[in-house]
């Protein structure tokens, strides 16, 4: 099922994915409305009223380029950390969403005893399927289809109670995606401890910065590891409060995202607009 924003953003994110693979080209905004089948007068007041610029204009936000120049600015996510500051707009992940690992046996037998509360809610980048257990936000995903987003969440959870209900920690999270952050968000989540130090390192990444895989293992301590720590930002069960939208390949180009690529461009668009 997809309500009208969903169908919306989704048109806004294939235009987005459509020029940043066509650049070197410089294809005309006829052709851009032609590939997500709607007039051009309609592709450039949707785009203009969701992101406040032009399409050509936003792509200018996650060329390759300027993804190059914010890798070279930020240097590691701890000297981030200390140049941000504590306060403001600056604020890092880590001050207000905390990571709680599941117990070993709730781990290895998929949820059993868990009692996990879930719904399903627009956003600003597409519907999205919130879970949490007594502890915390242990699943937020865009749900671009409802039947397949819940199919995921009972594949990661089989043992555990599902059930349709609102949890007082659903609220939390999705204002803290709508850019509220004013509260602690306690995450409970399923993961190795390796992913545990990856999720958590994403964490320190702020909005409008980036960083390269290989850069992100250095931080943990495991240079080497960048294929396995890539492995980890794709089975984020976190979508945007764990940034892992943030980590780009070390050549500038965005690369892949669970929840479509084109959402991903969308999301740092958004993010590095100032920085250009």
């Amino acid at each position: 099922m997809k309500n009208a924003s969903t169908l919306q953003f989704a048109r806004i994110a294939a235009a987005i994915e459509y020029l940043y693979d066509h650049f070197r080209e410089q294809p005309a905004l006829e052709e851009v409305a032609a590939h997500v089948h709607v007039s051009p007068a309609h592709l450039q007041r949707q785009f203009q009223n969701w992101a406040g610029v032009s399409p050509k204009k936003m792509l200018q936000y996650i060329s390759i380029e300027n993804a190059k120049r914010v890798l070279q600015r930020q240097g590691s996510v701890q000297t981030a950390a200390f140049e941000s500051g504590l306060s403001g707009s600056s604020r890092l992940h880590d001050l207000f969403v905390s990571i709680e690992g599941m117990t070993p046996g709730e781990y290895k037998n998929g949820g059993a005893g868990l009692e996990i509360c879930y719904a399903f809610a627009p956003g600003s980048f597409g519907d999205v399927l919130v879970a949490a257990t007594p502890k915390g936000i242990c699943w937020l995903a865009f749900a671009d289809q409802h039947q397949q987003a819940l199919q995921d969440l009972a594949a990661e959870y089989p043992q555990a109670r599902l059930t349709e209900a609102a949890h007082p920690l659903h609220e939390k999270a999705l204002a803290a995606l709508g850019g509220q952050t004013a509260q602690t968000i306690p995450l409970h989540l399923k993961g190795t401890p390796f992913q545990l130090k990856v999720w958590q390192a994403l964490l320190q990444i702020p909005a409008g910065r980036l960083k390269s895989y290989g850069g992100l293992a250095a931080d943990i301590g495991q240079a080497n590891a960048a294929r396995a720590v890539g492995s980890a930002i794709g089975s984020n069960p976190v979508a945007v409060l764990i940034p892992c939208h943030r980590v780009i390949r070390e050549s500038g180009i965005i690369g892949g995202y669970r929840w479509q690529r084109g959402r991903k461009m969308a999301l740092l668009a958004k993010e590095l607009e100032r920085t250009v």
